[in-house]
């Protein structure tokens, strides 16, 4: 399921959304122009290593260009393939604005990075000796996810939906949309190993509680939140 846009207009240019898209394409270009030996060296240097974070072990000095901490938030911009920019550019792009505009440009930047924060926490504190780098928007973007699904469940989401070799598209409330996606990180992470590489879905999972908790701190006073299937009318226009 391929979110393509939502009904939910908003006459606030999303400044700080435009600025992380431009950004994830500025860095996955500039990861690409290099060879493929010098884009494992970035992503090691760069990626967020969770054994190095937590001080358990130390990287090589050639690969030191910044501390650990900094590879947090400088981690949150590289993407390790076009699929994986492209989904998480999608999903920002259709949901980011809303978000940003509930929250105001500044505010909403910070919301951003914090999310980002603890889905990088909840992927590295429960395997801290991990030697893997953790790369990608994914979780800062999971923290839009879930406040857009407290601030607008009953919004309608055109989704596409590949059935074999038919595509069909259909406009489902947010609610659904994004309570799919976050019960299918749920599965995926109970099912996923934690020895090889792949999806970060705890780092998913993380993003979108803090997102969840953190937007009432974070919106304006005006706006509503709503507790998922509270009065909610699935077919309400």
């Amino acid at each position: 399921m391929f979110p393509l846009h939502d009904d939910n207009p908003t006459a606030v240019v999303p400044y700080v959304t435009y600025t992380v898209l431009a950004v994830c394409v500025g860095a996955f270009l500039w990861q690409i122009s290099h060879s493929p030996d010098a884009q494992q060296v970035i992503i090691y240097a760069l990626g967020v290593i969770p054994a190095i974070l937590l001080g358990e072990m130390q990287l090589p000095a050639e690969l030191v260009w910044v501390s650990p901490v900094t590879t947090v938030f400088s981690s949150m911009f590289l993407h390790g393939g076009w699929m994986h920019l492209i989904g998480n550019v999608l999903y920002l792009w259709v949901f980011g604005n809303n978000v940003e505009a509930a929250m105001g440009h500044l505010r909403y930047a910070v919301f951003y990075l914090l999310c980002g924060v603890a889905a990088v926490l909840a992927q590295a504190l429960p395997d801290s000796s991990s030697q893997i780098p953790m790369i990608g928007a994914s979780g800062a973007i999971s923290g839009v996810l879930g406040a857009y699904i407290l601030l607008y469940p009953q919004a309608r989401v055109l989704v596409v939906i590949p059935i074999f070799i038919v595509i069909q598209t259909v406009r489902i409330p947010a609610l659904f949309v994004l309570g799919i996606w976050f019960l299918m990180q749920l599965v995926s992470s109970v099912m996923a190993g934690s020895e090889e590489g792949g999806v970060a879905f705890g780092a998913h999972i993380g993003g979108f509680v803090a997102g969840m908790a953190l937007v009432s701190l974070f919106k304006h006073g005006h706006i509503p939140l709503h507790i998922p299937f509270v009065h909610f009318h699935p077919f309400k226009r």
